[in-house]
């Protein structure tokens, strides 16, 4: 008996469709690719750049690195040169980072008393690498303006260029807490644990601004990894790590494990430095730009802040300059009115208070921050920490620390006792007044 053939699921298209199309598409429409089962596209995680596809090539003199720097300065490279620049990128995984500023290298930072220690030890960790663990790891601090952020791009610019080769990562704590929210949101988080796990100097900016405590965990982890590594580790913030109350504990006492080095307002020979070095710099867009030498000499005198307010008080004059092209001293002064005397008094120290309010009260400075609880001892030690706490940026915990390793409750407990006292003994009152304006005129 003859079997009839069974139908063909080709022979058979809907309304439209011609035979040899059995889904009646229109043939002109581009036909989406069909993945298999089990395999799903992921978008890739957002802040990473996708790796050269294999048909990719380039020039032999543009190799990833030379390419990375090109593209915003990103701090981030293979960890060995690339023979097939495609291939080893898709195998080692660009990383991340904050964009490095050119202009900030060694040759143009201004050394000087107030940041050679600081200097020293970020050229010591740019030239030598893993073998500078003795600073590891290193934190700077200063206040605003005072060249912590030119000194760590140095050091990046400076790893980044070297024959090493080494894996870079330079970035401010608030990019750093960004970066890790948008990989918590994308649930791509340990892609960015993994990468991080891979380099060999990281460098954070700004560090007083890292808040959140699933932040700070993995700040940690990611921490302790790197040292516990022996990979160099470079932190910059606006205060000294104990002074980081907002910080884990544990993360405080990893940043107080190393080195920390801090950077002071700068001399009238580096302000004056300063302004030749920008003068010098204009004249490369203008040969015939002049300003007098007593001119810079006196905004050098008269600018103390910091390098960032000398830089504003030069441009003015560079724009006053167009149009004013006799300045006088007077007229200068009444153009940096607003400059002038705006920067922060010299710095009074613990121990200085320490000093003159011992000598006052004729005990000794180590007495002050000895056991004895005697009532001649009691009275001088609660008046400077109440000093210690109304003259200087100290938090409470750094001043116990300072008189002895006190719990900050005691020095809190301190400092509203002679409020109280104060408030009802005139005389002690004059007394207080008087140790200010002692401690004040030895920090003029």
């Amino acid at each position: 008996m003859d079997q009839q053939p069974l139908p063909r699921a080709h022979h058979q298209h809907s309304a439209g469709g011609r035979p040899g199309n059995p889904e009646g598409r229109n043939p002109g429409a581009q036909r989406k690719p069909q993945h298999q089962a089990g395999h799903v596209r992921r978008p890739a995680p957002v802040g990473f750049r996708h790796a050269p596809a294999a048909s990719t090539t380039y020039p032999r003199s543009q190799a990833p690195r030379e390419i990375g720097r090109e593209i915003g300065k990103i701090a981030a490279f293979p960890s060995q040169p690339a023979a097939a620049p495609a291939r080893a990128a898709s195998q080692q995984g660009p990383l991340f980072g904050s964009p490095l500023d050119s202009r900030y290298t060694f040759d143009t930072f201004i050394e000087g008393a107030s940041n050679r220690v600081a200097l020293a030890a970020a050229r010591t960790i740019a030239e030598a690498g893993a073998g500078a663990v003795r600073f590891n790891p290193l934190f700077i601090h200063s206040g605003v303006g005072l060249g912590k952020t030119h000194l760590l791009q140095a050091i990046a610019n400076a790893a980044v260029g070297s024959a090493r080769n080494p894996r870079v990562v330079y970035l401010t704590a608030e990019y750093f807490m960004w970066r890790f929210a948008t990989a918590i949101r994308d649930n791509d988080a340990l892609t960015l644990k993994d990468s991080l796990r891979n380099i060999d100097l990281l460098i954070i900016d700004d560090m007083q601004f890292l808040q959140g405590k699933m932040i700070q965990n993995e700040f940690c982890h990611l921490l302790n990894m790197l040292l516990d590594s022996a990979k160099q580790v470079v932190v910059a913030a606006d205060r000294a790590p104990w002074e980081l109350e907002s910080l884990d504990p544990r993360v405080r006492s990893r940043l107080q494990g190393g080195v920390a080095i801090e950077v002071e307002a700068p001399d009238y020979d580096m302000r004056l430095e300063m302004l030749q070095g920008r003068l010098d710099v204009a004249r490369q867009d203008d040969p015939s730009l002049s300003i007098e030498p007593e001119i810079l000499n006196h905004v050098a005198r008269s600018i103390t802040a910091s390098g960032r307010e000398l830089e504003g008080a030069f441009n003015q004059l560079l724009f006053r300059r167009s149009f004013e092209p006799s300045l006088s001293i007077d007229r200068v002064d009444e153009l940096l009115a607003h400059l002038v005397g705006a920067g922060e008094a010299k710095r009074v120290r613990i121990e200085d208070i320490q000093r003159i309010v011992a000598r006052h009260y004729n005990v000794s400075r180590q007495e002050l921050v000895s056991n004895r609880r005697t009532r001649v001892i009691v009275k001088p030690r609660q008046i400077a920490m109440y000093l210690s706490k109304t003259l200087t940026p100290r938090s409470f915990p750094e001043i116990g620390r300072r008189f002895g390793g006190r719990d900050h409750t005691t020095v809190l407990h301190a400092v509203r006792k002679i409020e109280e006292l104060i408030s009802g003994d005139a005389k002690l009152g004059h007394e207080i007044e008087l140790l200010k304006r002692l401690i004040n005129e030895n920090n003029a």
